[in-house]
């Protein structure tokens, strides 16, 4: 029985030229990402090093390439994080992240943007999380959402990869506008979040840091602590580089009031420092790729989860 996923896709490939699949370590076979616009490129990369601080686990933090890139470590003694330098009011926020190999249950990466420390009951978030796998080798990529302290309802949706993310780099990046918030992997939008009447309440509305941190997520992660991290297989070290933050950045005043500062030296009607229809709205190409990553690789959605919301949340129908 172990040949048969073998003679499948000889036969496929022989007979029907079935290029759309792909073997993944794992998980079988997948179907081939599409071809969508690179966001990344339009943007420059920044050393890791001269746009974050570290925000915990120092000792955990090593720079590389002349602090272009930098791993960041878990281990018995502590898990490691990084922060911006600014906060920034919208923009487009990116990584190139390398996760650890092995057994990583319990082990949590988050790229997300945050501004608890400055509204600790009121904040906003966007969330990359990268779940270490509950009992194979593999990682689940979750995405979440809180506006104006909206933490009571999480809006968590769920993904398996199209491919092994401790074996290369792969991007992950947030675009944020008044318009919409669009997760993206390797520049495939994964999910978008529309500003709409439905989504204003808890729609991200004040400045935030950008963080990355790893962390022993064993009690949040897998049910309870059921499966812990194995610090048997510790260091967990994950890499990041290829840093691209493009955003309207807000200066702290002495009476706590922001001021904004557009990264771009340009006149703009609203703090949105991205302009055109590319920042606006998806375009052909990546609702392709949308309708792709979701019917394909998402396994959990919020929408859908009725025995958590009796009641759909209004953006779902919206």
């Amino acid at each position: 029985m172990t040949f048969l996923p073998q003679r499948f896709l000889l036969s496929c490939l022989v007979l029907f030229n079935c290029s759309f699949l792909l073997p993944v370590f794992s998980r079988g076979f997948i179907y081939k990402p599409p071809n969508v616009e690179h966001l990344t490129d339009h943007f420059h990369p920044t050393p890791v090093a001269g746009n974050m601080l570290t925000i915990f686990g120092a000792p955990n933090i090593h720079m590389k390439s002349n602090g272009s890139y930098a791993d960041i470590i878990l281990d018995k003694t502590s898990g490691s994080g990084l922060v911006s330098k600014e906060k920034y009011f919208h923009g487009f926020f990116s990584a190139a992240i390398r996760l650890p190999v092995g057994v990583t249950s319990g082990v949590v990466l988050a790229f997300y943007m945050s501004n608890s420390d400055v509204y600790p009951h009121n904040h906003d978030e966007i969330d990359f999380e990268l779940l270490g796998h509950e009992k194979r080798k593999e990682w689940v990529l979750q995405t979440n959402i809180y506006g104006n302290g909206s933490v009571k309802l999480g809006r968590e949706e769920k993904f398996y990869l199209w491919f092994d993310p401790t074996q290369d780099f792969h991007q992950y990046s947030i675009l944020w506008n008044t318009h919409h918030i669009v997760y993206l992997v390797d520049n495939i939008p994964v999910r978008e979040v529309i500003h709409n009447q439905a989504s204003s309440v808890v729609y991200p509305s004040k400045p935030m840091s950008l963080y990355v941190t790893i962390w022993d997520g064993s009690e949040w992660a897998t049910h309870g602590g059921k499966y812990p991290v194995n610090y048997k297989y510790a260091p967990f070290v994950a890499s990041l580089g290829e840093l691209e933050i493009e955003g309207c950045s807000l200066m702290q005043t002495t009476n706590s009031s922001s001021i904004g500062s557009c990264s771009k030296n340009i006149a703009h009607s609203s703090f949105d420092p991205l302009e055109g229809d590319e920042y606006i709205k998806l375009t052909k190409q990546q609702m392709v790729g949308l309708n792709w990553a979701r019917t394909k690789h998402m396994f959990y959605s919020y929408c859908k989860d009725t025995s958590r919301y009796k009641v759909v949340p209004p953006e779902c129908n919206a």
